[in-house]
């Protein structure tokens, strides 16, 4: 018997594990070819998107057309055998199947003809964005019920006879005249916007300002790959669902003052009658959205106060407001400057006990906590943020986090203390994961409230700003108090030697980027997205419509592909009504801001290092077999 290898009593337990899997060298053979094979593809393509804030139309038509990518495959594959307008048509149809169907239908645009011509153009687009995949990663992608025709379709060779040729006509033929033209046509469009994008990065904030965040999260649980870098509004969402008073009431209130009472009613079925019926008679005066919104934030300011009260360690004793109230003159002491208060009204407030909630509040909260916890749709989404999200993520060298990494003055990390335990940089953001999965798994009640710090904390990295919430509601005319001084992360982040030193303590190389969202790009002041050398990305742009007078733009997204990187920025998305009637897409302009100096495969990736590990075993595994090991 030949010699056999030295090897370890742990390592021979996990080989012979992995024997269950491949029990014979064919098996063996078999796989070490096809990862081999893999690690030689092209890099799969990147999707980054940040601030998404409820956007729906923006953010599908975004998601839809991979921020241009097949747009740009079609111009590749067609040039100008199609003119503008075929491309913008059949654009729509990918993005659109089900609903450009109908209106060409219903126009008697859809012919026999148009079904044989558009299916042939599809086929071709899906054959051009296969060759970076696997053909068993394509074949996966195909809806089930059509895959052994689409796979046939798009794998016809020409022969001496044309046969193939003849035998792919056939069956293009026999979809239209059997009446199944349309299911084929979405099946194929489906394919063609999965294959375009291999990986999607949500960099934070699905939630607040926008109507519809919960269609967003809809169609992001559709993705065959995607994570998620928590933002600070996420995790406001996050902390109601996991329970916590205080972020549910800044929840309900968001929702109150961005008018969009129809996600938590229609979307998550969470009733705001029980709110509205004690606004009206705590403020019998006032318009009732004002008196609902005037009653949840009392009732918010208390939850916040009593939640600071419980944690001296974080340190926010200038959030305590109502203390501050002199109810007789109608001002407030804010530091060592007085302002009057433009609401007047705060009934259920005691000057005694100014944080105590009335039995009237109590209620109110009761229920309202009871609803988030009863909503199956909210804990089907908020699960999914803890299945696909994180505080932060290290993908193929880049650092992605929504916020920032928070800094004192002199630009070293923040001390923070986190459940008893001194931490900065990369040690506080994991512990606030640690600390966010506490919350939703264990109900625990200091996680719970660290939750709400993650939304609104000076030294949060989600939030990474002084906060002035209760002078924005209640001051005018005051400038100073209503003043948000941001943490000094985002002065030194626009400096490369930060951003290394940065990467350096996440342990990624210093030709890694730092990717985030979080903070609007004012273009129109001349802001550019790529800052410090290139090192760092924000790509907020503005998809909410709020914020889009002062950014001048409609959002930046960033594409990676095995070619380099790419800025892209966006001009506003007018509606789906739109798009479908006249084939309006986002005008994008797309900006190289990095070339490989190589085209980049997929052993240059984080997937390409877990194959070679995994081929590493497979073969191991195999000189197991030869030498009679196993």
């Amino acid at each position: 018997m030949p010699n056999m290898p030295a090897i370890s009593p742990e390592r021979l337990k996990y080989l012979r594990l992995l024997a269950r899997q491949y029990p014979t060298r064919e098996a063996l053979y078999t796989q070490i070819i096809n990862q081999r094979a893999i690690l030689n593809l092209p890099k799969g393509t990147e999707h980054f998107i940040s601030d998404l804030h409820g956007e729906f139309e923006s953010v599908e038509q975004i998601l839809n057309n991979c921020s241009g990518v097949i747009r740009e495959k079609l111009r590749l594959l067609y040039g100008d055998s199609l003119t503008h307008a075929q491309r913008s048509q059949l654009c729509t149809l990918i993005y659109y199947p089900e609903e450009k169907l109908k209106r060409l239908r219903k126009e008697g645009l859809a012919t026999p003809q148009w079904y044989k011509r558009t299916l042939v153009q599809l086929i071709e687009l899906a054959k051009l964005l296969s060759s970076k995949h696997t053909r068993a990663r394509v074949r996966r992608a195909m809806p089930e019920e059509f895959a052994f025709l689409i796979d046939e379709l798009m794998h016809a060779q020409a022969d001496e006879d044309n046969n193939q040729q003849l035998y792919h006509d056939k069956i293009i033929d026999t979809i239209v005249e059997i009446d199944s033209g349309d299911a084929f046509v979405c099946a194929l469009c489906d394919l063609i916007r999965d294959l375009a994008v291999e990986f999607l990065h949500v960099v934070g904030d699905v939630y607040d300002r926008g109507p519809r965040p919960d269609s967003i999260m809809d169609v992001l649980m559709e993705r065959h790959s995607v994570d998620i870098e928590w933002g600070n509004h996420d995790i406001l969402w996050m902390g109601a669902a996991c329970g916590s008073p205080a972020c549910i009431a800044a929840v309900v209130r968001n929702s109150i003052a961005y008018r969009n009472m129809d996600v938590l009613e229609s979307g998550y079925g969470i009733s705001l009658r029980p709110l509205t019926v004690f606004a009206e008679k705590v403020y019998p005066d006032m318009d009732p959205v004002a008196a609902a919104t005037q009653a949840i934030s009392v009732i918010m300011f208390k939850l916040e106060g009593q939640l600071i009260y419980r944690h001296p360690e974080y340190q926010l004793d200038d959030h305590l407001m109502l203390e501050k109230i002199d109810f007789r003159r109608q001002c407030i002491r804010i530091g060592e400057k007085e302002y009057d208060l433009s609401a007047h009204s705060f009934p259920t407030v005691e000057s005694t006990d100014p944080y105590l909630l009335t039995d009237g509040e109590t209620e109110v909260m009761a229920l309202l906590c009871q609803a988030f916890a009863e909503s199956r749709r909210l804990r089907k989404h908020i699960s999914f943020f803890y299945d696909k999200g994180s505080m932060y993520r290290r993908f193929n060298d880049n650092l992605l986090f929504h916020g920032c990494i928070p800094m004192d003055e002199d630009g070293s990390f923040h001390v923070m203390n986190i459940g008893g335990e001194n931490v900065s940089g990369r040690a506080l953001m994991d512990r606030a994961d640690r600390m966010a999965r506490r919350a939703f798994y264990n109900h625990d009640q200091d996680a719970m409230d660290f939750m709400w710090y993650l939304w609104c904390g000076q030294y949060s990295p989600l939030c990474g700003r002084k906060t002035t919430t209760f002078a924005h509601i209640y001051l005018k005319d005051a400038p100073e108090a209503l003043h948000e001084p941001r943490n000094p992360y985002y002065r030194y982040s626009q400096q490369a030697e930060h951003c290394l030193r940065i990467l350096d303590e996440f342990g990624l190389p210093h030709s890694g980027h730092i990717i985030n969202g979080h903070t609007p790009v004012k273009v129109s002041k001349g802001e550019s997205p790529v800052k410090a050398d290139g090192r760092l990305f924000v790509i907020d742009g503005g998809f909410c419509r709020a914020i889009q007078k002062t950014t001048g733009i409609a959002g930046y997204t960033l594409i990676s592909n095995s070619h380099g990187l790419r800025i892209m920025s966006h001009e506003p998305f007018t509606s789906l009504e739109d798009a479908l009637e006249g084939n309006h897409d986002i005008h994008s302009e797309s900006t190289t801001v990095e070339t490989y100096p190589v085209r980049q495969f997929v052993y240059d990736t984080d997937e390409g290092k877990e194959l070679s590990e995994s081929i590493a075993d497979l073969q191991e595994l195999l000189e197991a077999y030869r030498t009679g090991l196993l």
